[in-house]
């Protein structure tokens, strides 16, 4: 088995992305990368920009990894498991990336194997993703050589297993959240006489460096707004007026709302 080699099945948007920040670390040979994809489009998508890719070929492209991505959609997991079953040999590492889908319903089909659920979004291919990680049957060599990989490709944070759909939520939806407050933002930066592209660019550097100020300097969100609102000044007429029309609350409902839907959705599943 070549520990170096890693196989993602399913090149869909977030398996790409995670092949995508992983070749762009420099450290792995293309060669080394494995995408196992069926839609010939999404073949030829990943072909086109550089990934290693095989047909459907289950055995062929578990065969000697050392990582295993599984990253398809929660109602096709199960029976891929069934399939690349008698390829897994002892030693493979098996990451899925897959909502809804617990430890102990992979452990029911493929046994006491290493095991490993992340939640990543779709920054990963930037290496800015927030993944959130939970082990079972890993050795401590396992979690380290798991932690380290997904720590080059941004912020990794270890969770409960039962916390793995909020993240979903909150850090893999989060991403669509974000990017609409950005766009609404740059509409509005339009209304007052930017053209978009500027809008744009003055709007997700802004972001950027609210987020990066929290990073740095481990404060409280409220604590950089006080930095810049100033008594009966427009930084808090702003912010009030978005309160007023129930900005806050409509993020929080957005994310409960997510968050309710997903758990109706796995428990369907699981019927």
């Amino acid at each position: 088995m070549d520990q170096s080699k890693i196989t993602i099945i399913g090149g869909g948007n977030l398996g790409s992305s995670i092949g995508k920040g992983i070749l762009s670390l420099g450290t792995l040979k293309k060669e080394n990368l494995v995408i196992c994809e069926k839609r010939k489009l999404r073949i030829k998508y990943l072909e086109d920009i550089g990934f290693k890719v095989i047909d459907s070929d289950l055995k062929a492209s578990v065969a000697n990894a050392g990582i295993i991505i599984i990253s398809v959609k929660p109602q096709q997991f199960l029976k891929l498991l069934e399939e690349i079953k008698p390829y897994i040999a002892p030693g493979q590492i098996i990451i899925s990336t897959v909502t809804g889908v617990t430890i102990a319903e992979m452990e029911s089909i493929l046994g006491k194997l290493p095991l490993v659920r992340i939640m990543p979004n779709t920054a990963i291919e930037i290496r800015q993703s927030m993944t959130c990680l939970c082990f079972s049957n890993t050795t401590a060599e396992h979690e380290d050589k798991v932690v380290k990989l997904f720590s080059k490709l941004g912020q990794t944070i270890l969770l409960q297993e039962d916390l793995l759909d909020a993240v979903t939520v909150l850090g893999a939806c989060g991403i669509a959240f974000a990017l609409r407050f950005i766009r609404a933002a740059t509409q509005g930066g339009i209304e007052i006489g930017f053209s978009a592209e500027v809008s744009q660019l003055i709007v997700s550097q802004t972001v950027k460096g609210a987020a990066g100020l929290l990073h740095e300097n481990s404060t409280h969100p409220e604590a950089e707004i006080d930095k810049v609102t100033t008594p009966q000044g427009i930084t808090i007429s702003g912010l009030n007026e978005m309160e007023h029309q129930g900005f806050s609350s409509s993020v929080i409902k957005g994310l409960i709302t997510s968050y309710n839907k997903l758990t109706l959705n796995n428990h369907r599943n699981n019927d």
